[in-house]
Order: structure tokens, then C-alpha cells, then sequence
């Protein structure tokens, strides 16, 4: 069955790379939507605007939970055999990690190790944020070096991996699509 979905994929990719769209579509041709878990929070106008072309985009066959933290309880919380669960995305949940103050590191390697035996595949989105020149601060250094981190760990969890370019997806892991 070429539509269905490995347990753990992840796509990674720049911003407006695409990598959002391709996660919706692959749930959409294996299962007809799914379980959205939004790390975003609408904190200005413009992030408002970002996540209402998400929800505009997705069809009625999408349910969305928002959760900026706590993303492994609503996965073990909410996940099911013909459910896919599609999180978008990684690094704003490092964002809101950091800014609570909590390791990012450590979330990671829970998130990852608490993976196994989930009921449904899950389809994890994040940025591809080191491509580029080195922040010229300590924070955002921080920041592209723990994205960098919790990128590489869910890479290793995953059972696919997919770059996306220009709106075209590279596996760099597993099945193709």
C-alpha cells in the first residue's frame, strides 16, 4: 500500500519550504486527515494571519488541538490506529520550551523515547534552521544549536525523513514516498 504512513516520519525543511503541506498530504492520502497538534501560539498579527492559512488549508476531515508543550501527552493521549497525528512544529515548540524555561535536550529524548508503542502514526514538521550564516548572538545560537539537536534525535527515532526544498521533498530515510 504506497499511501501508508510509517510509524514516526519527519520533514524537515526552511521556512515556506513546503514541508507543512507535504505532512497534510501525506496524512490525506493514507487516512483523509487527522489530528493537528499545533505547537504555535497566536501572540501578534502576523502569527494569527500564519495560522489561519493553515486551518483555511486543511480540510473538515482535520481535528486540531493546540499545545505548546506537552506534545508527547496529547500523542499517547490522542493517538489512533487510522488517526494520524500530524505536529507542526518542532522548533516553535523549542521556542516555547525555551521560553519556559525547560531543557530542550531532555524534552527531546522524551519525545523520542516515548514514541514507542504509540497506537497511530505520528508525522512531525520542523525547520531546518543551521543552513544558514551563525547568529550573531548567544540566544539565537542557543536556539539553532538545540533545533539542531532535537532535529538530529528525532531523525534517529524516525522511521522516514524527508527535506524539503522548494516544495520538493528529498527521503533522506526510509520508504519512498
Amino acid at each position: 500500500m504506497p499511501d501508508a504512513l510509517p510509524p514516526v516520519t519527519l520533514i524537515l525543511g526552511g521556512q515556506r519550504s513546503g514541508k507543512s503541506r507535504l505532512a497534510e498530504t501525506l496524512i490525506e492520502d493514507a487516512a483523509g486527515g487527522g489530528l493537528y497538534l499545533a505547537t504555535a501560539e497566536a501572540r501578534d498579527g502576523e502569527m494569527t494571519d500564519r495560522i489561519a492559512h493553515h486551518r483555511a488549508r486543511r480540510g473538515p476531515d482535520w481535528e486540531t488541538i493546540e499545545e505548546p508543550l506537552d506534545i508527547l501527552g496529547q500523542i499517547r493521549e490522542h493517538a489512533a490506529p487510522g488517526r494520524p497525528i500530524l505536529v507542526d512544529c518542532l522548533t516553535l515548540w523549542l521556542s516555547n520550551l525555551m521560553e519556559a524555561g525547560r531543557d530542550p535536550d531532555a524534552e527531546a529524548e522524551a519525545l523520542a523515547l516515548g514514541l514507542d508503542g504509540v497506537a497511530g502514526p505520528v508525522v512531525f514538521v520542523s525547520n531546518e534552521v543551521g543552513l544558514g550564516v551563525i547568529p550573531a548572538n548567544a540566544l539565537a545560537r542557543a536556539f539553532v544549536d538545540a533545533a539542531g539537536r532535537i532535529n538530529q534525535r528525532l531523525a534517529q527515532r524516525a522511521d522516514r525523513v524527508v527535506f524539503t526544498a522548494a516544495g520538493l521533498p528529498l527521503v533522506l530515510k526510509g520508504s519512498p514516498l
